[in-house]
């Protein structure tokens, strides 16, 4: 312990861990030589620096912890960077600091000043992962217009094709998978959500398709590839769609398969006997719903189907999405309830036929990137930086944990444009 700290007798571990709303459940080691909570868990949370400090008391909450962490001044010792699940899972629920008495105000102010000054807790700069806040995004440019939808799809996704073909492996599919056993692989059952897709659309060689938001062009090369369609993507990622052209052209599809640098909203082409919509609609914003799709409506053919597989919440009031998440992850991402999106389906003239929960089966995807971002943790650190691979270690676990606990679910809404006599395009059981 410093001789500040023994002088004055405060010790910042334990003032920290008392003003934890529910308690501290991991041990907290400050850099004062301080301490607080179980002495024997396997996990303990290292703060190592006054300006790591700063970052937990001028942001509480998420936030401040990953601030801190990313930029390594708060070291978690007994998990692996690229998985920490094990300490998430610990932590989750507590971390929240409770709004402290007047009294406790003016010990800790007092605390830090006999021990680092004050003026260690001016603010330090954001790390460089972090996203502008979200009053800065509205003063910049309107909410889900092209350009600003077109800047936060870049700050996630453009991060680097090498290093997402380290974390999503072979299938450079960065949503949700189905897993067809316990112990399927992760490639497996990314196949299988590419298939099943295919299979809910009912396609047919000849047909056309339209993939909204492509990604890395996954779908459009297995329904090309399988199912003999004439397969166009779509995506606002420049980097996603270079690699997505390699890989059709390497599949020797480019006759039937193409991925476009391009706004979905930008799409002139029409009459689409299916759309598919994989992990899009996350972005879009709620208020988006009715152009989303009517724009779905007016693209497929009479008789023509959707299917939209997106992450969602376990109901349908309004709820923002955490710091951490908007400000790291997803900038103006916001998720719904299934109920929701059904009934904006439904509004834009779609017949909604058959809707299901993959909420285990993300928790599994989720689990695996993890595993692949540890396993090539170094590689991983060589391409983004240590702050970036950090940021996406924590995100994984703490999304994985998210599913886990059903706080998040992914649904799969199947619709259909019916005829003028009311064909769905669907028999009268579904079967795949």
């Amino acid at each position: 312990m410093s001789s500040a700290s023994s002088n004055s007798g405060f010790q910042l571990a334990p003032a920290l861990a008392a003003l934890m709303r529910d308690g501290m459940p991991l041990r907290l080691v400050a850099f004062d030589g301080s301490s607080a909570g179980p002495e024997d868990g396997a996990v303990t949370l290292e703060l190592t620096s006054e300006r790591g400090l700063a970052y937990l008391l001028g942001a509480p909450g998420d936030l401040g912890l990953a601030r801190a962490y990313v930029t390594g001044e708060l070291v978690v010792h007994g998990v692996h960077p690229g998985d920490p699940y094990e300490a998430l899972s610990l932590l989750m629920n507590h971390t929240k600091f409770r709004a402290p008495t007047p009294s406790e105000v003016v010990g800790l102010l007092q605390g830090i000043r006999s021990t680092i000054g004050l003026k260690s807790l001016a603010p330090p700069p954001v790390p460089p992962q972090e996203h502008l806040p979200r009053w800065r995004r509205v003063v910049e440019g309107v909410r889900h217009s092209l350009i600003r939808d077109a800047e936060a799809i870049h700050h996630h996704y453009d991060v680097s094709n090498t290093f997402y073909e380290h974390v999503l492996g072979p299938s450079m599919a960065y949503t949700c998978a189905v897993y067809p056993e316990l112990d399927s692989t992760l490639e497996a059952a990314q196949e299988e959500k590419f298939d099943l897709v295919c299979r809910k659309l009912g396609l047919q060689p000849g047909q056309r398709l339209l993939d909204i938001g492509c990604g890395w062009g996954g779908m459009v090369r297995h329904a090309a590839k399988h199912y003999g369609v004439t397969a166009l993507g779509v995506t606002l990622s420049r980097e996603q769609a270079s690699w997505a052209k390699a890989a059709i052209d390497a599949d020797g599809l480019g006759d039937v398969a193409e991925v476009r640098h391009s706004d979905y909203r930008d799409v002139l082409e029409s009459d689409f006997d299916a759309i598919s919509s994989i992990g899009l609609l996350e972005h879009i914003g709620v208020k988006q719903y009715p152009e989303y799709f009517g724009f779905v409506t007016d693209h497929l053919r009479p008789g023509g189907k959707l299917l939209n597989h997106q992450i969602t919440r376990p109901h349908n009031k309004p709820t923002s999405t955490g710091a951490f998440i908007d400000r790291y992850v997803f900038p103006d991402g916001e998720l719904t309830g299934s109920g929701t999106i059904i009934a904006a389906a439904q509004d834009a003239g779609l017949e909604v036929v058959h809707e299901e929960n993959f909420r285990k089966h993300y928790a599994m995807t989720l689990r695996d990137w993890n595993r692949n971002l540890r396993d090539s943790w170094e590689e991983c650190v060589a391409e983004v930086g240590e702050g970036t691979a950090r940021v996406w270690g924590l995100y994984m676990a703490g999304s994985r944990l998210a599913f886990e606990r059903n706080e998040i679910q992914l649904h799969q809404v199947l619709a259909s444009k019916p005829t003028a006599e009311g064909d769905d395009g669907f028999g009268l059981r579904l079967q795949w």
